[in-house]
C-alpha cells in the first residue's frame, strides 16, 4: 500500500516545503487506505498547484484561481471519489478569492490544501494576499503596503465547517490534520505554512519553528469564538491544529437531485433531455 502514490520527478526547488506537503499527502492517503483510483486531485496554476503532476492520482490541473469549480463538479458527478485541491495563497485567496469564498456557503465535500507561503512563487515572488506589510519583492520594490489577509479567521466566520493551520516542517502533525480533513463530510480547508526559499526570505522554516504550537487535547474546536481568538494570533507565537470543527449538511446531502444513493455518473444517461432543453434554448 505505501508504495501505490509513487512520486514524479519535480521541478521545485531545493529545501522548498512543498516536499514535506507531498509526502505528508502520500502518507495520509496511504494510512486512510485510499488507492490512486479512488483519488482525484485537482489544481490551479502555481508551485503548489504542480503538486497534482508529481503523485499517482486522477489530476486535473486547469485555470489559475479555477480549481474549486472543478473540483465541485467532479465531486457532484462522483460522490465516491476524494477529491482534494492544492493550490497556494494567490491561486485560492487573491485569482480564486470569490470561489473559495462561495464553496464555503455551498459546503461541498471537497478537501482543499492551501500551500501559504506568503509569496507568488511560479511568477517570480511577488507579493501575495497573505504577504506581510513591508515585504520588499521584485514587484513591490519598497515593500508591500497592503494589509496580509487572514484566512483561517476568514473561513470560521463565513461559516465553513472545518478550518485547520498547519506548518510544513512538522510532518507528523500535518499528516494528521490531512487525514482528519479528508475524512470530514463536508468543505474542509488547511492552510499549510509552506516556506519558500528562493523569494519569502523573511517567512523562513527558522521563522516558524520559532513561533508555531500546536493546539493541545484541552483545546474546543467546537468553540467558534475560541477559534475565532486562535485564528487572529499570529506573532512571536502561532498556533496550528484543527482551528474548528463543526458537522453540518454538506451541499450535496441539502440537494434533492444528489441526495440519492445512486451517484450521477451511475445513472442512466437520457440524451432526450438535453435535447429538449436545447430546443429551448434555439
Amino acid at each position: 500500500m505505501s508504495e501505490q502514490f509513487r512520486t514524479y520527478e519535480t521541478a521545485w526547488c531545493p529545501g522548498c516545503g512543498n516536499f514535506n506537503i507531498l509526502e505528508s499527502l502520500k502518507r495520509a492517503l496511504t494510512e486512510l487506505g485510499k488507492d490512486p483510483y479512488e483519488v482525484l486531485m485537482v489544481a490551479g496554476i502555481g508551485q503548489a498547484a504542480k503538486l497534482p503532476q508529481y503523485i499517482s492520482a486522477n489530476s486535473f490541473c486547469g485555470l489559475h484561481g479555477r480549481a474549486i469549480p472543478v473540483a465541485v463538479a467532479a465531486k457532484m458527478a462522483n460522490d465516491k471519489l476524494t477529491v482534494i485541491v492544492d493550490s497556494g495563497d494567490g491561486d485560492t485567496y487573491g485569482e480564486g478569492g470569490n470561489h473559495f469564498i462561495h464553496n464555503i456557503r455551498r459546503n461541498t465535500n471537497i478537501t482543499h490544501f492551501v500551500h501559504d507561503n506568503q509569496i507568488y512563487g511560479l511568477t517570480k515572488g511577488q507579493a501575495s494576499p497573505t504577504s506581510g506589510i513591508g515585504l520588499v519583492t521584485g514587484a513591490q520594490t519598497t515593500g508591500n503596503i497592503n494589509a496580509p489577509l487572514n484566512p483561517v479567521a476568514l473561513a470560521i466566520t463565513l461559516g465553513a465547517g472545518f478550518v485547520a493551520r498547519a506548518f510544513s516542517g512538522d510532518m507528523d502533525q500535518l499528516v494528521s490534520i490531512m487525514k482528519e480533513a479528508i475524512s470530514y463530510k463536508g468543505y474542509a480547508m488547511v492552510d499549510i505554512f509552506q516556506p519558500c526559499v528562493t523569494f519569502n526570505h523573511i517567512n523562513t522554516f527558522s521563522f516558524y519553528k520559532n513561533r508555531v504550537y500546536s493546539l493541545d487535547e484541552n483545546y474546543d474546536p467546537s468553540n467558534k469564538l475560541a477559534a475565532l481568538e486562535k485564528a487572529m494570533e499570529f506573532g512571536d507565537k502561532i498556533p496550528t491544529g484543527i482551528l474548528y470543527r463543526e458537522d453540518k449538511e454538506s451541499f450535496s446531502e441539502r440537494n434533492v437531485v444528489l441526495n440519492k444513493d445512486t451517484a450521477l455518473i451511475d445513472r442512466p444517461f437520457n440524451p432526450s433531455i438535453i435535447e429538449e432543453l436545447i430546443s429551448q434554448l434555439v
